[in-house]
């Protein structure tokens, strides 16, 4: 299937490892101009070469890689919660590629206490990973986009967005992203761009959360592997990354403020 990505240009907030990385690669393997911000200047370095070598081996081999690797790719270090940062990289991709065809953003994760004792400090930054990043890199693509009349915008959530689990604040943010998402595509469809948001269940990935509770806790992740996902198995950031690239794709050109669980069954909302 030709889902019509190449020559796209995609920026992805929060694409160094995990599901960001996977899906910077799944972009590339599709042929897309990829752009790629994340804090960690190391681990975005990586990023960026793990880029260049699928855009490589797409074009036939190292060579063609080398010729086209400084226009396809962009990595800007900065963090999607600082306006600067968002700025910079938005007006970074669109003067490298010349427009921005699709959003991708991929901050989240928990900070400080989980519980709802947690104190503002906690929850401003809870709030600032995973909404405000989100809603300030939309905010800033969204005039060249509408200008185009044309543009995608995929925000990735979370299971605990709909449903029961986990901590007080990150259930919150991504219910609240998740929320978002749904107004942003019924106001922004006249204008010929598409929003959605994707909720994951428990992915595991090297260095990740699960990673890291399944090396502290092996049998405990065992049973809660056993009780909770009906797979047998933690998904993977590639099957997360696929369920992105449909949306931003030709194919999904009718689906427009969905949300879209890919979790393996381990969710138990009936909504």
């Amino acid at each position: 299937m030709n889902l019509g990505l190449e020559g796209r240009a995609v920026l992805l907030a929060g694409a160094s490892r995990g599901i960001g990385l996977a899906t910077a690669t799944a972009f590339a393997a599709e042929g897309s101009r990829i752009a790629l911000m994340a804090r960690d200047a190391a681990n975005l370095s990586a990023a960026a070469r793990d880029v260049r070598e699928t855009l490589g081996a797409r074009a036939g081999g190292a060579g063609q890689a080398a010729a086209d690797d400084g226009a396809a790719v962009l990595a800007v270090a900065g963090d999607a919660t600082r306006e600067e940062d968002a700025a910079r990289a938005v007006r970074g991709t669109i003067e490298r590629f010349g427009r921005i065809d699709v959003l991708v953003t991929l901050i989240g994760g928990s900070r400080g206490n989980p519980g709802i004792e947690a104190g503002n400090d906690d929850w401003d930054a809870v709030l600032a990973a995973n909404l405000r990043s989100a809603v300030t890199m939309t905010r800033l693509v969204i005039p060249s986009m509408k200008e185009r009349r044309s543009g995608v915008i995929v925000h990735v959530a979370s299971i605990f967005g709909r449903e029961w689990g986990g901590a007080a604040s990150y259930n919150a943010a991504k219910a609240a992203l998740i929320s978002y998402s749904k107004s942003c595509a019924r106001e922004l469809a006249p204008h010929g761009i598409r929003v959605n948001s994707v909720a994951p269940g428990s992915i595991l990935f090297p260095g990740g959360s699960w990673d890291r509770r399944r090396r502290a806790d092996p049998d405990a992740i065992a049973e809660f592997v056993k009780g909770e996902l009906p797979l047998g198995r933690f998904g993977r950031p590639e099957e997360v990354a696929a369920a992105i690239v449909f949306l931003a794709s030709a194919p999904a050109s009718l689906v427009i403020g969905a949300c879209l669980n890919v979790d393996g069954g381990q969710s138990r909302s009936l909504i």
